[in-house]
């Protein structure tokens, strides 16, 4: 039988009683039965929540096939998007394609070189990517399940251009393909007038809550990770995370605590991890939280951290800066790729004891040290443990953050499927551009 993510808060019980959380457990059971319902605000947007188990069969296998198609002739693919339109594909290939993938041959990734544009607007990024291509077999995916968020939009003209010129229209239109809203998207629109190929984003599932979908699927097949394994293991998530209880359910306790921590003023959530290739779960966990719960004054701040690197950074303040802070350490359990200290004669440098521990290893004496130090100064420390960082896990991960997610909001007493804030940047910056009103 397979191991299951775990959730560990044995380090918490100085800062909390038992009997806080058993008092939480009647609000988490109601939010539960919100959630499972759709009852609760935002109810229309929880389709997520079987989508593991009940996805389009039809979809999926024309997703696995265009990724093979892509595969096997791109020589670079460029995901255009943003916000949840790329974090979680971005998440995916970090954590499971090897360190360095686009440098690594062609003959060792199977898979073209993926890039991402769209997520900023910076020209010098832009221009360097562009110039990167310019001798490289290319085809895009732009993912916006609005089609008029400006970010992308600019990006996808910029490499549509760029495609047109290099194969001509025809050419384009086979290396082009859309994700977006089934029906009313301007970018839907487009496609159907070009003749792109494109997939649909469920109207019941907003897009930090998409990546399981064609939103994360695509770009994942096309970098060769094996998409039907990162479904099973998020389908196993739906009934290991599925019962209403505090004590069964380690997304419902990870929930329930992090409501807790906040009535005793900690405000600010560190996610830290200890492996590179986790920086971008970092990003998209930060998205989904801070756009679910960051509103009507409430919701806990979400930042992240990544270790050892940053002890010597921002270590210093974790353990004697403003005690507003609890952090979440994001720990794997087992790498595929171990290195060990050589045994050397000359021990000038006073690491001979170190010889023949491995690298690992020592990551996790590091990781349980600042977990006990942490605690010590004031920092309540949780642990999730990904018993190995592979597709079945990952799938696993993004369901167990998505409900545990879905539930804090509701704990929270806001609306976690809407994001209301992020329209007044957009409202100054296109009257400050000199938009027409009435585009």
């Amino acid at each position: 039988m397979k191991k299951q993510i775990a959730f560990d808060c044995a380090l918490v019980t100085e800062y909390m009683m038992q009997h806080e959380l058993e008092q939480m457990a009647p609000k988490v059971r109601q939010a539960h039965d919100m959630l499972s319902a759709g009852t609760g605000p935002g109810g229309k947007h929880t389709g997520w929540i079987r989508w593991p188990e009940v996805y389009n069969r039809a979809e999926y296998a024309r997703i696995k096939r265009t990724g093979e198609t892509i595969r096997n002739r791109a020589e670079a693919f460029i995901v255009i998007g943003i916000g949840g339109s790329y974090l979680g594909a971005r998440a995916a290939i970090e954590m499971l394609c090897p360190a360095f993938y686009n440098q690594w041959s062609r003959a060792c990734r199977k898979a073209p070189e993926v890039y991402f544009a769209g997520h900023q607007m910076s020209a010098s990024y832009t221009a360097n990517l562009l110039r990167l291509i310019e001798e490289k077999e290319v085809y895009i995916n732009v993912i916006s399940k609005s089609g008029t968020t400006l970010e992308p939009a600019l990006a996808f003209r910029l490499f549509r251009e760029l495609l047109e010129k290099r194969y001509g229209k025809e050419g384009a239109r086979k290396r082009i393909i859309v994700t977006t809203d089934n029906t009313h998207s301007p970018l839907k629109k487009i496609a159907e007038r070009e003749g792109y190929e494109t997939f649909g984003i469920p109207d019941n599932i907003g897009g930090r809550y998409a990546v399981l979908t064609s939103v994360g699927l695509l770009p994942m097949a096309v970098a060769g990770i094996d998409v039907d394994t990162v479904l099973a293991g998020a389908a196993d998530a739906v009934r290991l995370c599925g019962t209403p209880d505090v004590d069964g359910n380690p997304a419902y306790r990870y929930a329930a605590l992090r409501r807790l921590f906040y009535d005793k003023g900690k405000t600010i959530e560190l996610l830290a991890s200890y492996e590179p290739g986790l920086r971008y779960v970092a990003e998209w966990w930060k998205q989904l939280f801070g756009e679910s719960e960051g509103k009507d004054g409430k919701g806990i701040f979400p930042a992240s951290l990544h270790f050892s690197t940053d002890f010597h950074s921002m270590g210093q303040y974790v353990q004697e800066g403003r005690r507003d802070l609890f952090m979440t350490t994001l720990w794997v359990e087992a790498l595929r790729e171990q290195i060990t200290v050589p045994q050397m004669a000359d021990d000038t440098d006073g690491l001979g004891y170190l010889s023949g521990v491995s690298l690992h290893e020592m990551n996790r004496k590091a990781c349980e040290g600042a977990m006990l130090a942490h605690t010590q100064g004031g920092v309540p420390n949780l642990r999730i443990i990904v018993p190995e960082a592979t597709p079945y896990y990952f799938g696993q991960l993004v369901y167990f953050f998505e409900k545990a997610c879905g539930i804090s909001g509701y704990l929270f007493g806001v609306n976690p499927f809407d994001q209301p804030g992020v329209e007044a940047y957009k409202r100054n910056m296109f009257r400050l551009l000199g938009k027409p009103k009435t585009m």
